[in-house]
């Protein structure tokens, strides 16, 4: 026995029920037929005793909550029990902070370097040369001009350089013109960030008081 619609496929077999859903269409209008399915036709199949169910996606791949979207609506008819769920591949949302784009070079007087995301730059920073980004700006060189971070209203981004001599900081909103001692500060990375709307300065070594997200090697 089979019944069909557009994009979902109910086919009877000799211990139970496999719903084929079809791999092409968009995931939304896949599950609204599904619904629609269970909730308007073949009653007769979908109520009564205890019916193991296997669910095929073909090519699909799905995310975890679209996996747990399926199994909900199937999961409304009480008697649908789920047997096997069969798809190529659980698609990985990523979590946490974005990853981070390396790129080399020198930011000379005049340049303006933007980028979306969080940057690595491998260079410096010349006075007068300017970068920004919609995350947060690692200068593995000198920091001697102006660096604009989070400019999309991120106030959690930061700045951080191997030498932190900028002639002006941003974050988000917040401007700071950094005093002359910086120049004289000793060899280390600091990175710049906000707080309480007040833009710090710390030692790189710190930043995991601030990034509670970032992994920590803790040594043996």
């Amino acid at each position: 026995m089979t019944v069909k619609s557009n994009h979902v496929t109910i086919k009877g077999i000799r211990d139970g029920l496999v719903f084929l859903l079809d791999d092409q269409c968009e995931f939304e209008e896949l599950l609204y037929e599904l619904r629609y399915k269970l909730e308007h036709s073949h009653q007769n199949i979908l109520t009564g005793p205890i019916v193991h169910v296997d669910i095929k996606l073909g090519a699909r791949e799905v995310t975890e909550d679209q996996k747990e979207e399926i199994l909900d609506t199937l999961k409304q008819k009480g008697n649908l029990l789920i047997r096997s769920f069969d798809s190529p591949a659980l698609v990985q949302e990523v979590k946490g902070p974005p990853p981070i784009v390396t790129m080399c070079g020198m930011v000379r007087s005049g340049q303006v370097l933007h980028h979306e995301g969080n940057l690595l730059f491998l260079g410096d920073i010349n006075p007068g040369g300017t970068v920004t980004c919609t995350g947060d700006i690692y200068v593995l060189g000198s920091l001697r001009g102006m660096a604009h971070a989070g400019i999309s209203g991120d106030e959690e981004a930061i700045i951080a350089a191997s030498v932190f001599a900028p002639t002006q900081l941003r974050i988000a909103d917040v401007i700071s013109r950094p005093p002359d001692e910086w120049e004289s500060h000793e060899t280390g990375m600091e990175f710049a960030y906000l707080q309480d709307n007040q833009m710090q300065i710390d030692k790189m070594s710190n930043i995991v008081r601030l990034r509670r997200d970032f992994n920590v090697f803790k040594g043996v």
